[in-house]
C-alpha cells in the first residue's frame, strides 16, 4: 500500500482487504442528537426490559462520553446478505425461523477480531494514536455513527439502510484519537415507502424511524423473559428468533448481492430451516451442542423452547402434539405455561377451524 496515500484513504483500503464491505469516518461529536433520541425512547419505555439500555445510557449519548480522548469514529460494516428469500418459510408450520443475522457464526466474535486487525494496522500507521474498538455489545450508538460517516442512513425501521448492501450490515466502530477527515453524512432516501412499517407482524412501529421493542418480534423471542405476551403470540407464526420482516422487504435489498456476503456467515444447514419437533426435544444440554459457536446460545435451552412452543401452537400440525405435550410437566413454569397453550391451540379447534385460546387456564 502506497504510504503517500492520504491515511483516510489507506484506511478504507485496508478495510477492504480484511473484509469489510463499508467503511467512513465521523468526527466523534457528528451525532449530537442521537443522545437526545435515546432519552426521550428510554422515557417512553420503549425498550422494555433492557435495563442495560437505561444503566449506561450517559456513555451512549456521545463517544465522549465513553472516552473522552477520542476524536474520531471510523465506522465499518460487513455484509450478510442472505442467499435466499427469508420470508419464504412463513407458511411451514412445523419449521422454525430463524433470523437471517443467526444462522451462522456469532458476529461478534468475528467483527471484534478483524477491528482489533485493523486497529492494530492503523497504530503502525499513524504512531501515537491510541484507539479503542467496539461491536454492538459496547454502549455505542453505530447506527447514527454509520450514518454521519456516510455508511447508509437509518431507515424507517430504524435499522441502517445502505444504497450497496440494503439492510444486511452488521456494524462495528473504531474510536480513536486522530483528527481524520470526515466522510459525508448521509440522510433517509426512504421517501414515501413504509414497506417496513406495513410488514411488521405486530405493529412495533408507532411512527416512521420509531420503534417500540416491547412490540418487536426480535425483542420478544430474545430480550424479552417469561411468557411472551398473548396478544402476541399468534403473530409470532413460526419465529423462533428474530424477525427479518421490516429488513426483508426493504426495496434497497435489491443491490445487495448475496456474493458480497463474508463467506463466515454463511449458514449452518441444521439453522436454515430446524424442525420444530427436534427443538422441542432439546435439554441444556443438547441445546449447547446445536447452538454452539452461535449467537442464538445466549438466550439459553429454556427461551428457545418457549419460543417453540409458541410456534409449535400456531402451527396446526398434530404431528407436534407429542413433543408439545412432553413439556407440561417441565421443569420451567414459562415452558409449562406456553405447552398449555400449544396443546390447548392444537387439540381444540372451534366449528370455523380457528383455534380456541385457553392460554389463560393453568395446570392444576
Amino acid at each position: 500500500m502506497r504510504q503517500d496515500k492520504p491515511l483516510e484513504q489507506r484506511i478504507q483500503e485496508k478495510a477492504a482487504e480484511i473484509g469489510f464491505a463499508a467503511c467512513g469516518v465521523a468526527r466523534a461529536d457528528a451525532a449530537p442528537a442521537a443522545g437526545v433520541r435515546l432519552r426521550q425512547w428510554l422515557a417512553e419505555g420503549a425498550h422494555g426490559s433492557m435495563i442495560w439500555m437505561e444503566e449506561r445510557a450517559h456513555h451512549r449519548e456521545s463517544p465522549a462520553a465513553l472516552w473522552s480522548e477520542v476524536r474520531s469514529v471510523i465506522a465499518l460494516g460487513m455484509s450478510y446478505a442472505p442467499a435466499v428469500d427469508p420470508l419464504a418459510l412463513a407458511g411451514e408450520g412445523e419449521i422454525g425461523r430463524i433470523s437471517v443475522y443467526a444462522q451462522g457464526a456469532d458476529y461478534h466474535d468475528l467483527i471484534k477480531r478483524k477491528l482489533k486487525e485493523l486497529a492494530r494496522w492503523l497504530v503502525g500507521a499513524a504512531p501515537g494514536a491510541d484507539v479503542k474498538v467496539f461491536v454492538d455489545t459496547a454502549p455505542v450508538m453505530e447506527k447514527p455513527l454509520s450514518e454521519a460517516a456516510g455508511l447508509g442512513w437509518q431507515g424507517k425501521h430504524t435499522n441502517l439502510v445502505s444504497r450497496s448492501h440494503g439492510s444486511w450490515l452488521f456494524l462495528g466502530a473504531i474510536y480513536t484519537t486522530l483528527d481524520l477527515a470526515p466522510d459525508r453524512a448521509q440522510h433517509s432516501t426512504c421517501g414515501s415507502c413504509d414497506a417496513c412499517q406495513t410488514a411488521c407482524p405486530t405493529n412495533a412501529f408507532p411512527a416512521p424511524y420509531r420503534l417500540d421493542a416491547r412490540r418487536c418480534i426480535s425483542y420478544l423471542t430474545i430480550e424479552h423473559k417469561g411468557p411472551i405476551p398473548l396478544e402476541f403470540r399468534e403473530n409470532l407464526g413460526n419465529r423462533i428468533y428474530g424477525c427479518d420482516d421490516c429488513l426483508a422487504v426493504c426495496p434497497w435489498n435489491k443491490f445487495a448481492a448475496a456474493a458480497q456476503a463474508n463467506l463466515a456467515f454463511a449458514p449452518r444447514a441444521e439453522l436454515t430451516a430446524p424442525a420444530l419437533a427436534d427443538l422441542l426435544a432439546l435439554d441444556d444440554a443438547g441445546f449447547r451442542e446445536v447452538f454452539a459457536g452461535s449467537p442464538i446460545k445466549r438466550i439459553g435451552r429454556d427461551r428457545m423452547v418457549r419460543n417453540c412452543l409458541v410456534a409449535a401452537g400456531n402451527s396446526g400440525s398434530a404431528a407436534l402434539v407429542p413433543p408439545v405435550r412432553a413439556l407440561l410437566g417441565d421443569p420451567d413454569e414459562t415452558i409449562r405455561e406456553a405447552a398449555e397453550w400449544a396443546l390447548a391451540r392444537l387439540q381444540s379447534p372451534s366449528p370455523s377451524g380457528e383455534r380456541i385460546d385457553l392460554a389463560a387456564r393453568r395446570l392444576p
